[in-house]
């Protein structure tokens, strides 16, 4: 595991359910990615960004960001029509990948896109399929629910079908926002917690659409969902920003067996001071402060 650099990850879903955006957000850029061929040749972006727009990737193909090149990306085509030969595709690219004896080469997790906007269908057959067909074996997979802003038009719709006037349902349409994403995420758990194959993790994704969306909660999930600390380390190495997620795991490893409350405390304490030092500008390396935190509660412990 110390010779692997790369946390490996297979982004799928539907065309358009934000998963560019996502990536862009997780590696804290605005720039699209770097494209790299199966054997690591660069691929010229102009010559793909036509199937690209539309929605077509070629999965073989690695996606990486040069603002956190501690990522590999794969990204399946759309998913809500996938053919026959192409769930083939992918189904064969998830089996072989996850069990590759090349270690580096194998995908270390696969975060499923469903989007909101089509909160009418949250989950389509095409989705169903994979997660009753495709066997992860070990790779863990996390659905993430994303453009849940697009549920604010359906609350507002709901208040005003229930006859509010629009002062008076702007109190209440956090609320009722809420209720919709509390039911949404509910009816994708209910099917696909009974398929054959189902997540291990769920997520709903906020502002995304936003420089600053925030993507510490599908972080943190992906590495709860993790079977491996050596894949937990490698992942939480890549968080250059997020100084919370590496605090979390610094002192879980520490507290193993402990009572966790003082560690609760010490973690929220040591968020707020960071969440501050990050406003003003600092920047901390992760990698760094993990071995720190580990070297200093061992000294305590």
């Amino acid at each position: 595991m110390k010779n692997i650099k790369q946390f490996r990850i297979l982004v799928m879903g539907r065309a358009n359910a934000g998963k560019t955006t996502i990536l862009q957000r997780v590696c804290k850029s605005a720039d699209q990615p770097e494209i790299f061929d199966g054997e690591g040749n660069k691929v010229d972006s102009k010559a793909v960004q036509g199937t690209l727009t539309r929605g077509y990737h070629e999965i073989e193909r690695e996606l990486v960001f040069q603002s956190n090149p501690g990522f590999v990306f794969h990204d399946s085509c759309g998913f809500d029509t996938a053919a026959a030969k192409e769930f083939g595709e992918v189904k064969e690219f998830v089996t072989e990948r996850a069990t590759s004896t090349s270690i580096k080469q194998r995908i270390h997790a696969i975060w499923f896109c469903i989007p909101m906007t089509d909160s009418h269908r949250a989950v389509a057959d095409a989705e169903q399929q994979f997660f009753n067909d495709c066997d992860t074996g070990y790779v863990p997979v996390i659905v993430v629910l994303t453009k849940v802003d697009a549920l604010k038009l359906d609350a507002i719709q709901a208040l005003e079908d229930e006859g509010l006037e629009m002062e008076r349902a702007q109190e209440k349409i956090k609320d009722q926002e809420r209720e919709l994403l509390e039911k949404q995420l509910a009816h994708v758990k209910d099917t696909l917690g009974n398929c054959k194959f189902p997540p291990r993790g769920y997520v709903a994704l906020k502002n995304m659409h936003k420089e600053r969306g925030d993507c510490t909660a599908l972080m943190q999930c992906t590495v709860n969902v993790l079977n491996e600390e050596g894949l937990q380390r490698l992942l939480i190495s890549t968080q250059q920003s997020s100084i919370a997620l590496c605090i979390e795991y610094a002192v879980k490893v520490w507290v193993t067996g402990c009572i966790w409350g003082w560690a609760l405390t010490f973690i929220r304490t040591l968020r707020d001071v960071l969440h501050f030092i990050n406003k003003e500008g600092c920047h901390v390396n992760a990698k760094e402060l993990e071995s720190v935190l580990l070297s200093w509660l061992q000294t305590v412990s």
